[in-house]
């Protein structure tokens, strides 16, 4: 990929002729906010390890994106109902809160210059994760971006998690911004579906996985960074009044 942004062919027009204003951001948080899928990854292998139990990184890859039920399911389907389910991810996020709390959790790139343009153009703002509150305000505190977000929908806000459009309907509705009227940030899969099926735009920064071709249909763009969303939304939100 490169710096600039890569329509989708059958939305480029669109993109560049009809597409309303941008009234609001709702922004995934791991993995495009925070470099914190590796992280996460890493605690899966060593909280196995912990346990007695080669889980390979390859396998805790398609856990990214998916909400806690989905991963439990994924992990009794492979593993067993003898694999001690619980104590893994409680083991888990002993270890990553230890990664984190030892100085390894980081920003992507591109995010303060994105909310600085966001700060000047006066637009609302929320962060809808599949991530625990706990886990999204301590993570958010840690990096200093707990003050720079009108709301923040996590896993324990909704009854159905992303793909499911839940998540980024009430980030929505938080903001008080139509759906339509919203752009949605995101690096996986389930998180772009979900944000499609809300009736929100998607603009795709892939993390640790390639998207799909079916993000690709559906995505707005897919980017390299936050400096190219930077880039876009600078044309296509109007100034502060």
């Amino acid at each position: 990929m490169t710096d600039q942004i890569v329509f989708s062919p059958d939305l480029a027009l669109t993109v560049q002729k009809d597409a309303p204003p941008v009234h609001g951001v709702v922004f995934d948080m791991d993995g495009l906010l925070l470099d914190s899928e590796t992280l996460a990854m890493d605690a899966l292998v060593a909280a196995g390890h912990d346990l007695g139990h080669d889980v390979p990184m390859a396998f805790c890859r398609r856990m990214i994106g998916v909400p806690a039920d989905g991963c439990r399911k994924l992990v009794r389907d492979t593993y067993g109902a003898d694999f001690p389910l619980e104590r893994f991810f409680e083991q888990q996020e002993v270890r990553l809160r230890d990664f984190v709390d030892t100085g390894r959790l980081a920003l992507k790139n591109g995010v303060l210059p994105l909310l600085d343009l966001l700060d000047r153009r006066g637009l609302p703002r929320a962060i809808a994760t599949s991530s625990s509150r706990y886990r999204a305000e301590h993570h958010l505190r840690l990096v200093g971006l707990d003050t720079r977000f009108d709301a923040i929908v996590t896993r324990d806000d909704v009854s159905r998690g992303k793909p499911d459009p839940e998540p980024y309907l009430k980030a929505a509705k938080a903001i008080g911004v139509a759906p339509h009227a919203c752009l949605a940030l995101e690096d996986s899969h389930s998180g772009a579906m979900a944000a499609h099926a809300a009736g929100i735009r998607v603009i795709v920064v892939p993390d640790l996985l390639e998207p799909t071709p079916d993000v690709r249909a559906r995505a707005l763009a897919i980017v390299q960074d936050l400096h190219a969303v930077r880039t876009w939304l600078e044309s296509h939100t109007a100034p502060a009044d």
